[in-house]
């Protein structure tokens, strides 16, 4: 089977927005610091979500996941175990997020604002009809357009601040690379581009791509965010443009994005186990 790579690109975008580094440290935080970082911020609630992602796999690689019946929810149940997923992320953590900058991140999220942010992203990532939550926040956009309303700005600076050093789109093609790559090494797939082929076709991509990316999270956002007034969507941009926060925004991404590229790579090996289900 050949794969589109154009349209499995953009199957990918709104599995990097569910949802990047810094050095060690020498002063990380302990493990229990690291758990109630998590719940503070709704980190925790953010890795459970890339199990969601998990449905968008089969499309990406033009195979129907009705066609595998039961075993494929206990195939995703298995490799997308968010009890292990959260045991990565705090493994990594306990070994680069420095004290000053979860206490800083604690500080500001343990506000009345931050709970409240917390509480809308996590209702957000848990949502499992995204290409609802995508229309709904595109005729926001629009909505926002035509009023001539400086909101859009607003949002677009937000976004820029979470990923201010422009990690998403690499992120994206690291995971699209390590996940074709490895249904094309299992059998899944009949992949007749190589590593190098693949890299330089969606280096061909970049820009449609990027503008994508900016699209969806500009639509996100204004779902994520349609309850809270302009005062706090500027309140939360000049607070995720500190260097403390950016500091922890880079390296929960980079958390997240290894992890979702761990799990497609090992989802698409485990693939080639499954048969499709027949009727009886």
């Amino acid at each position: 089977m050949t794969c589109h790579l154009r349209r499995i690109a953009l199957l990918f975008v709104p599995l990097i927005l569910a949802l990047a580094t810094v050095p060690q440290s020498t002063f990380a935080a302990g493990r229990d610091r690291i758990e109630a970082f998590l719940t503070t911020t709704g980190f925790d609630v953010a890795l459970e979500s890339i199990a969601l992602s998990s449905a968008s796999a089969p499309r990406m690689l033009g195979i129907d996941p009705d066609g595998f019946g039961a075993d494929w929810t206990r195939l995703t149940e298995e490799v997308f175990d968010t009890d292990d997923m959260h045991e990565i992320a705090v493994s990594i953590l306990e070994q680069t997020l420095s004290d000053d900058a979860l206490n800083h991140a604690v500080e500001f999220y343990a506000s009345d604002l931050g709970q409240r942010l917390v509480e809308a992203e996590n209702a957000s990532h848990m949502t499992k009809d995204d290409d609802a939550k995508q229309q709904e926040g595109q005729e926001i956009v629009s909505d926002l357009i035509k009023d001539g309303s400086k909101r859009v700005e607003h949002l677009k600076r937000m976004n820029s601040a979470i990923d201010s050093s422009g990690t998403a789109l690499r992120a994206l093609q690291e995971i699209q690379l390590r996940f074709l790559l490895a249904a094309s090494a299992s059998g899944v797939i009949d992949l007749q581009l190589g590593a190098d082929d693949l890299r330089q076709m969606m280096k061909q991509n970049e820009t449609s791509m990027r503008q994508a990316l900016q699209l969806s999270a500009l639509a996100g956002a204004a779902y994520t965010y349609q309850d809270f007034s302009d005062a706090d969507v500027i309140a939360y941009a000049e607070a995720l443009e500190q260097p403390l926060m950016q500091e922890v925004y880079e390296l929960l991404n980079a958390v997240q994005y290894e992890i979702m590229a761990m799990k497609f790579e090992i989802l698409a090996v485990r693939m080639a186990d499954l048969h499709p289900a027949q009727d009886i």
